[in-house]
């Protein structure tokens, strides 16, 4: 499988149980983007999560939906994910390990696109979201949430990109928020919300809509 995201796909790898068994950083803004998000979802929608991790939004939000295509890079994730579903006896959410750019779908296949904290770790974020924009419906919804750090202080700027390269953390694209709604816009989506709705102030929550 072709690795669009870079070659943090190890990173994930090795930290995937742990990662599963980590606290939401900020749970008042998670719960506060699943009911934004659950707006946009019906009976009806066919929806595709990309960097899905551990599957925990996916299966989240799979009792309102018709169904989910989730997917990861990490094969650890998925397989957890899986294991999750099972548990569940969630039967709507397919995992597997690809990136937006191996899906087999055809274009406008999706109402729904979430990409929850993970464009700022793809390689090519204009393409990610051209591609996001091809899978939607005509009038569908891409729900993200990215870390905007573009305006933190020097030394966090000066850190991350030495801990990418070492392998320390997943490499992290460094934007601020206007890039990221600029490149929505580019791609030909228009923004109907975009909000930091974290203590942090540096993860932005937006919802863009392709023209019907």
């Amino acid at each position: 499988m072709k690795n669009r995201f870079d070659k943090s796909v190890r990173f994930w790898d090795r930290h995937a149980d742990s990662y599963a068994k980590k606290a939401i950083d900020d749970p008042d803004a998670y719960e506060k983007k699943l009911a934004i998000t659950r707006e946009y979802l019906t009976p009806e929608s066919a929806v595709l999560e990309f960097g899905c991790g551990t599957g925990s939004t996916a299966l989240t939000h799979a009792a309102r939906v018709k169904h989910i295509i989730a997917i990861d890079t990490s094969l650890r994730m998925i397989e957890i994910a899986q294991t999750k579903a099972q548990a569940k006896g969630v039967t709507n959410v397919a995992f597997s390990q690809a990136t937006v750019f191996d899906l087999p779908h055809q274009a406008a296949s999706f109402d729904v696109v979430l990409g929850l904290n993970v464009i700022h770790l793809v390689a090519d974020i204009e393409a990610t979201i051209a591609r996001c924009h091809e899978l939607l419906k005509p009038g569908g919804v891409f729900i993200s949430s990215t870390s905007c750090i573009a305006r933190a202080n020097l030394f966090l700027k000066w850190l991350l990109p030495i801990g990418g390269n070492l392998g320390l953390i997943p490499r992290v694209q460094i934007f601020d928020n206007d890039y990221l709604t600029g490149a929505m816009t580019r791609a030909g989506f228009e923004i109907a919300m975009s909000q930091s709705l974290n203590k942090s102030g540096m993860t932005w929550f937006v919802i863009a809509k392709k023209r019907s």
